[in-house]
């Protein structure tokens, strides 16, 4: 029982960091604006990561082109990695580092959003797909740990989880990850839930 709660105490800590954080709230604020104005200008919003991020990533993705709170029309999001045809071609005639830059480069348009989950930030495939996107006028929004990593340096917002703690860090990326999506849903179609 008590490392129950030392495990919830840790999560809690995590997250009143994140309130306390004001400059990470501006940036919060600012991937609100920069996801509302490429859905309002036809774009589209891709999420990417490796494992459990992979996971947080799809279900993001999910989240904007299903449904957060408002029964409304679906926006066009999407998790890079759930073709497993496309992965396994490309990781095995390629290499696993392109898997995302490759396919961000065949149907990323300039305006579009990328998004990227990595606790560490130096998921090789995400900072090659972030590479591409800066190439192609993609607007980048890094999701990582403390320091941010390699992905500090090429993501245009750097939403830093102040842990270095890998599950702490994830479990704060889908509270991010749910704010945008509930505060993109009501500024985009003008209601609350």
């Amino acid at each position: 029982m008590t490392k129950i709660k030392e495990i919830i105490q840790a999560s809690i800590q995590v997250k009143e960091q994140l309130l306390g954080n004001e400059a990470l709230l501006n940036s919060i604020t600012a991937v609100v604006d920069i996801i509302t104005e490429a859905f309002t200008k036809g774009h589209r919003v891709y999420f990417c990561g490796n494992g459990g991020s992979a996971a947080d990533a799809q279900h993001l993705a999910a989240e904007f082109s299903g449904r957060f709170y408002i029964d409304r029309k679906a926006l066009p999001a999407e998790a890079l990695h759930c073709n497993t045809s496309y992965l396994t071609a490309v990781g095995n005639d390629y290499s696993y580092d392109v898997i995302y830059a490759r396919l961000l480069d065949g149907i990323g348009q300039e305006g579009d959003v990328l998004v990227g989950l990595s606790t560490s930030g130096n998921s090789k495939n995400i900072i090659k797909a972030f590479e591409v996107a800066r190439e192609k006028g993609i607007t980048t929004v890094g999701l990582t740990g403390m320091t941010g990593g390699l992905m500090q340096s090429l993501s245009d917002y750097l939403l830093n989880v102040p842990s270095t703690d890998t599950p702490r860090i994830q479990e704060s990326h889908i509270l991010i990850g749910h704010i945008i999506c509930q505060l993109v849903e009501e500024k985009y179609f003008g209601r609350t839930a």
